[in-house]
């Protein structure tokens, strides 16, 4: 009875599901669909059906309107308009047209040219023109054109803007807290103290570079044929001026013309952007852990949030969960994100199709990165600094001023100024506020400079970096 019962049970487990977000192999399709639905806009199979439709389009659109190519009358304005608005309004129901096509050409690009043959028919213009779709093109002159249009539109739609809402959120933090005493740690151990928003405007700092290297990669194309040649381009029109053409074409999408490739664009743009995108997922790596500390010391505390748990046995814990979410998130875009920079620019002579099936998971790791932004922004939001905690741990570090100690007695010629103060404090304990401005006031040097090192505190000990934290921007 019991075998018979696992065996039913097996079978259920085995039947085919119906796909839904439930059951979804992806946790971006799945789980996180809805905070990542924007960028099935720019990464879906659809999108890249529809990016590569755009390009065959404008290309016809741009031949038609070459006098050099003497066989294809201009289209009309009203044809023009016609191809431009079709495509624009493209469905998924049409994408899926596409894919049955492709079921029988077992070629993604070669559907799509068949599918524009099969819907522009009934306009006259373009089913006159119907050998001029896909003219003179190798596949990658298209798909190369519609990776980079998908790219550079979620470089500046969706990755930069969330990255600039993280550093304006941290910015606020930096001048909130600009002179907030906090006690550093280096090695893990008690360090000269900072303040709270200083440390806010370091990551600040680092970020600005890193969203101007990702805004700096530029985004090239080409249009050149099936090994850079244009050898399909001159045999039907040798006195055509085809390398201006082409770089006019691929500027007017709004891209960098590349004159020089094989059969593919080579990619290296694509690995420069990754490179740059995932140099900006590791300062946010950075800045999760170092925040999930500050929340275990109790600098921070977390706003709740009514209804949530933190723990399932424990009532009491506010875990640091969007910071952990976002710290695994971009552990995974990064490990995409760099298999992709170091992949992509090599392909076997001129070409092979490795490529291929690798940059279909773009939208995956920017997926990723995207999903732990959200999770950053989200922790950000409900942090609240602990002025007690923090004065508590620095009112317990009177040790921490055996630094600008020894540097004032330096600066007046003591002799083993250093070792002085290390035979004092070094793995002692227990410094207080009394022994150390004891040793203070036994100093041989001048009263006005004892008085200002007996001014001193751990909490006021921090240099420049009220005014640091207050200066950072942008």
């Amino acid at each position: 009875m019991l075998k018979s019962f696992l065996f039913a049970l097996l079978i259920d487990f085995i039947m085919p599901l119906v796909h839904s977000p439930v059951t979804a192999l992806s946790p971006l399709d799945g789980r996180y669909a809805a905070k990542v639905e924007r960028l099935r806009e720019f990464f879906s199979e659809y999108a890249l059906i529809k990016y590569r439709l755009l390009v065959e389009v404008e290309w016809l659109i741009a031949l038609s309107l070459n006098p050099d190519v003497f066989e294809l009358a201009p289209f009309s304005a009203e044809t023009t308009h016609a191809l431009r608005e079709r495509i624009a309004a493209f469905t998924p129901e049409d994408a899926e047209r596409v894919k049955a096509i492709e079921a029988t050409t077992n070629h993604d690009v070669k559907a799509v040219e068949y599918w524009l043959g099969e819907t522009f028919a009934s306009i006259p213009e373009v089913a006159a023109a119907k050998s001029f779709i896909h003219f003179a093109c190798t596949s990658e002159d298209i798909n190369n054109l519609s990776h980079a249009l998908m790219l550079s539109r979620a470089r500046t739609e969706c990755l930069l803007p969330v990255l600039r809402g993280t550093n304006a959120k941290l910015i606020g933090l930096a001048h909130e807290h600009a002179s907030l005493p906090m006690l550093s740690h280096t090695h893990g151990q008690a360090a000269s103290p900072t303040t709270l928003g200083k440390e806010m405007a370091n990551v600040v700092a680092r970020l600005n570079r890193a969203i101007a290297a990702l805004e700096s990669v530029t985004v090239l194309g080409k249009i050149n044929g099936a090994v850079g040649n244009y050898n399909a381009h001159i045999s039907a029109y040798p006195k055509l001026d085809w390398p201006t053409f082409c770089e006019q074409f691929v500027t007017g999408l709004g891209l960098t013309f590349n004159p020089y490739t094989i059969q593919i664009e080579p990619h290296d743009y694509m690995a420069e952007l990754f490179d740059a995108l995932a140099r900006s997922n590791t300062i946010l790596i950075d800045l999760n852990r170092d925040l999930w500390g500050y929340i275990g010391k109790g600098y921070f505390k977390q706003r709740t949030k009514a209804g949530e748990i933190g723990s399932s046995t424990m009532p009491h814990k506010v875990n640091p969960i969007d910071f952990e979410n976002s710290e695994g998130n971009l552990g995974l875009a990064n490990a995409l994100l760099r298999h992709l920079s170091e992949k992509l620019p090599i392909s076997r002579w001129q070409r092979d199709l490795t490529d291929s099936t690798v940059l279909r998971n773009m939208g995956v790791a920017i997926g990723y990165s995207l999903l732990a932004y959200e999770s950053l922004n989200r922790g950000l939001h409900k942090l609240e600094a602990n002025p007690e905690k923090l004065a508590a741990d620095l009112d317990t570090q009177w040790d921490l001023l055996a630094e600008p100690v020894q540097t004032v007695m330096r600066k007046y010629g003591i002799t083993n100024a250093y070792e002085q103060l290390k035979d004092l404090t070094r793995g002692k304990g227990g410094i207080d506020q009394a022994s150390m401005q004891a040793f203070m006031r036994s100093l041989a040097i001048p009263p006005h400079e004892i008085d200002a090192l007996l001014a001193l505190s751990p909490s006021t000990y921090t240099g420049l970096a009220t005014s640091l934290a207050k200066n950072i921007k942008a």
